[in-house]
């Protein structure tokens, strides 16, 4: 399967020189430097993406700006910041089909900073932190402990049946006709092929008998990351009527008629989307071909 994230990074992430803040001005003091401003909505300013810092006429501040990596080769380079802030409409990623560097930039920024928002405080001792490291550090003001982001990781699955049908179920919190492959937290403990079996059965009633990992998408609602996943499974579907509300087999015919009907699909800028898309051209991987070890 291609990738849902591209092998190859566009975002040059500078992890070398984000612990000299002589090196953090001189980057904001570049040309080609952009300032991504991410409200706490997750919608990004400008179209095209951004605005220059030059035009800004303000002073690069370690505690708010965070740097996020450069785009491009040599002098050309785009020098990515992002800071938390108004916007006046804006994009986000589940509104919109950002891609390429776009995709990477804004979904490092929305990520980084709603860790910022919420890791205030020391988790040891209580006391405030202060933003660090260009921003992808907080630094403990009162027990002097460094802090990195987190990251909390959740399986999405594309369920299949013998017949090769897709399992689409409809969350009971979501608009009517909306559906989306399965996917869930993984507990303290769990490789995330036992959470394929776990949330299967959860939320479908159903037994997985074969689960392959596919790829991977950082989603950062608010710290997730995607580890996609396609499994096999039989039995009865039985949702639980809570959460989700219900859930049914689809051939690749009768989703094409469901969809020209009204049923809504995820977007092609989620994993969820890419992975349907797979499964409906006929070039999603199956599930018996995975490595076990």
């Amino acid at each position: 399967m291609t990738g849902a994230w591209n092998l190859t990074p566009l975002l040059d992430r500078l992890g070398a020189v984000r612990g000299h803040p002589d090196e953090l001005e001189a980057l904001w003091a570049s040309p080609t430097a952009r300032l991504l401003v991410v409200d706490e909505r997750g919608a990004v300013s400008g179209d095209p993406l951004g605005e220059p810092v030059g035009e800004l006429g303000q002073a690069y501040d370690p505690v708010r700006d965070v740097l996020l990596g450069r785009v491009g080769d040599a002098q050309e380079a785009v020098i990515w910041f992002a800071r938390r802030g108004s916007v006046d409409g804006g994009r986000t990623l589940r509104e919109s089909a950002f891609d390429g560097a776009d995709l990477e930039v804004v979904t490092a920024a929305t990520a980084v900073l709603a860790w910022h928002d919420a890791a205030r405080h020391c988790e040891r001792c209580s006391a405030p932190s202060v933003m660090a490291h260009g921003g992808f550090q907080r630094h403990c003001t009162g027990c002097d402990r460094e802090i990195f982001p987190r990251t909390d990781p959740a399986m999405i699955v594309a369920v299949l049946d013998e017949q090769d049908r897709l399992l689409l179920a409809h969350q009971a919190s979501w608009p009517e006709g909306r559906v989306s492959i399965l996917a869930g937290f993984l507990e303290a403990g769990e490789s995330g092929e036992h959470a394929v079996v776990r949330e299967v059965a959860e939320e479908s009633g159903l037994q997985v008998t074969e689960a392959r990992f596919l790829s991977s998408q950082p989603w950062p609602y608010p710290r997730s990351l995607m580890l996609g996943f396609v499994a096999r499974a039989g039995g009865r579907v039985q949702v639980d009527g809570a959460e989700i509300a219900w859930a049914t087999w689809y051939t690749r015919d009768e989703l094409s008629k469901a969809i020209a009907d009204g049923l809504t699909l995820p977007g092609q800028g989620s994993i969820a989307g890419r992975i349907i898309r797979a499964w409906r051209e006929g070039w999603l991987p199956a599930p018996e071909d995975a490595l076990r070890i």
